[in-house]
């Protein structure tokens, strides 16, 4: 598929079929996230692949009971590594260029998918701390994002956007 065209009809989904994500097309994802852009290329993040029911139902819990989150096969769960950025970048990249490297990370693997014909959907809104506890891990990396995946059971259309004009400021 196009590049464009994955931007263009990529759509936020909250329901999932049963069917499962196929081994080849996930690992397909985490390649394409693995490639993502970061800060001097340490990689500050890691992902997290939850398959199992329990982990994926501890994630939802945790979003707030948002129950696609147990619906889809599969969720991944991108978390930034402070210690990793600091080591170079001292306290700019443990507050913000983790962040940055673990959000395009999960929007690479977000396109990837849609690439692949699967649906998501990026979940911001959780309790880090119960989220830390579902994958088991620890306060040295943060949550940033859990990314549902699967097959869609839903067609949403396209939202809204903002008119250009709106949204780009030119400088002269």
């Amino acid at each position: 598929m196009d590049f464009f065209e994955v931007v263009r009809t990529r759509r936020s989904v909250r329901a999932y079929s049963s069917r499962p994500v196929e081994t080849d097309k996930l690992q397909a994802i985490l390649q394409a996230a693995n490639l993502a852009p970061s800060a001097g290329n340490l990689q500050a993040y890691e992902i997290f692949v939850a398959q199992s029911q329990t982990v994926r139902d501890r994630l939802a819990q945790a979003a707030g009971m948002q129950e696609f989150i147990t619906q889809a096969p599969v969720a991944l769960v991108f978390c930034a590594n402070p210690r990793r950025s600091a080591g170079k970048y001292g306290q700019r990249g443990a507050t913000l260029y983790c962040l940055q490297d673990a959000t395009i990370a999960c929007a690479y693997a977000q396109l990837a998918a849609a690439a692949l014909g699967l649906a998501s959907v990026w979940v911001g809104a959780f309790e880090e701390d119960e989220v830390r506890r579902a994958i088991g891990v620890g306060a040295d990396l943060r949550p940033v994002a859990i990314l549902p995946l699967g097959y869609a059971a839903e067609a949403p259309g396209p939202s809204s956007r903002r008119p250009l004009r709106d949204l780009v400021h030119r400088l002269e």
